[in-house]
């Protein structure tokens, strides 16, 4: 998969996005990356605080009626080109809170663009480091 993006020139700083609706698993497991024993930084990428220095999203939770439109605010905000990574099986496809009355009817992919999709419930840390590892890896030069 190659995307229609410039090449990173520096390492890739990542803002976490926690959609609002989810068990805050995969919330933890995006921590988790972050210990000396995954250490996502040693492949430069660095969590940030703020979406207006972001490379890359990573959303997790299922988007609700209620945070479907501040998703939408913070994508906005993100300098271009921004990268968005769903993260958890709540992202990808709203898991089990699909059918749930504060879901919001329209998915996260229909809401913002969606470049990679790690799916689990909640993935490993292993595997978020593949997906975004390999996503990187995806941009042209």
């Amino acid at each position: 998969m190659s995307l229609k993006i410039k090449a990173l020139t520096k390492s890739p700083w990542v803002y976490h996005l926690c959609a609002g609706g989810s068990c805050n698993n995969c919330d933890i497991e995006i921590l988790d990356c972050l210990t000396p024993r995954f250490d996502v930084e040693r492949f430069g990428v660095t969590l940030i605080g703020s979406v207006r220095h972001a490379d890359a999203l990573l959303v997790s939770g299922i988007v609700t009626k209620k945070t479907a439109p501040l998703v939408k605010q913070i994508w906005e905000q993100a300098p271009k080109p921004c990268l968005v990574v769903a993260i958890g099986g709540c992202a990808c496809s709203q898991g089990m809170f699909k059918d749930c009355y504060t879901a919001n009817p329209v998915p996260l992919d229909e809401l913002i663009p969606v470049h990679a999709y790690v799916p689990g419930c909640p993935p490993k840390p292993e595997t978020m480091i593949a997906g975004i590892v390999k996503l990187l890896g995806s941009l042209t030069k």
